[in-house]
């Protein structure tokens, strides 16, 4: 028995046709895709060059800020900056090198002459004539700590003639308490001793510093006790060079929201065991 094929051939036409058509877009469409697959391959590999222009990120850390990184037994550094650090080398798909330094100043220094790559910074307008800051990712509390017999009560009693203030010389308190202070004299220790142990030594009335950090030093001291409430909020921010590109400082603005809203930055300061600091809000 004989089948006949014309009327398939003519289905066929039609269906050739469609599939012709089909394989034309298809073509298009990859086409018009393979620029824009390109362009998205090359951007990892452009902000990892403008992150790390020596091919290693270098992360300026600083160790006199308890909340932000300390050392563990093994005396390597370890904390919320360190965390930060880490991932955000992970995302560019670069080695991460940590610059560590024992006070703000010295953490602010590095990075204003590009011997580090970004760090860890209280936001503040006189370091922002050299970084680029994201929006804060911790919020931190300024107190003040006074001798046991000090007759001083309260935050509002410190700016008084007479009364000398230790800072750390070049931390956010420095600077923000040289602003703010109009009557007080600001002393400013080295880095070493501590800025407590300064404060002692010179037998000064107050000393300006990190909540948890005066809370750990009149532990370790006796006859010390701090202040009610706080002189003041820190925000603590990431930051670049301002020399560096725009694309750079637009993904660290990023980086740093999406590590609040993930609650990456939560999760960090609780397997840390940080207390004294909140998660900052997020930032328009």
């Amino acid at each position: 028995m004989r089948v006949s094929t014309h009327s398939n051939n003519h289905l066929d036409r039609p269906m050739k046709t469609a599939y012709s058509v089909f394989l034309t877009i298809a073509v298009a469409v990859f086409q018009l895709l393979m620029p824009m697959s390109s362009s998205n391959a090359q951007t990892p590999s452009s902000l990892a060059q403008a992150f790390a222009p020596t091919g290693t990120l270098r992360a300026s850390i600083n160790l006199g800020n308890p909340i932000l990184a300390s050392k563990d037994a093994s005396g390597q550094p370890v904390g919320v900056s360190i965390d930060l650090a880490t991932e955000l080398a992970k995302r560019l798909g670069v080695p991460l090198s940590l610059v560590v330094f024992d006070a703000a100043g010295k953490s602010v220094e590095g990075v204003t002459n590009e011997k580090a790559d970004f760090g860890f910074f209280a936001i503040d307008p006189v370091r922002g004539q050299g970084i680029s800051f994201t929006g804060p990712y911790v919020l931190i509390e300024g107190s003040y700590l006074v001798a046991n017999n000090s007759p001083l009560t309260s935050n509002d009693q410190v700016d008084k003639k007479g009364i000398r203030i230790a800072v750390g010389k070049g931390s956010a308190y420095d600077l923000f308490l040289t602003r703010e202070i109009k009557n007080a004299d600001i002393q400013r220790a080295p880095t070493s001793p501590t800025t407590v142990d300064y404060f002692i030594s010179e037998k000064l009335e107050v000393a300006a510093g990190v909540k948890q950090q005066l809370e750990m030093d009149a532990k370790r001291l006796p006859n010390l006790r701090l202040l009610p409430g706080r002189f003041m909020v820190i925000e603590q921010a990431m930051g670049l060079p301002k020399s560096r590109s725009p694309e750079a400082q637009a993904y660290l603005k990023k980086f740093v929201e999406e590590m609040k809203s993930s609650g990456f930055v939560a999760a960090s300061l609780a397997r840390h065991k940080i207390e004294g600091a909140a998660v900052a809000p997020a930032t328009p």
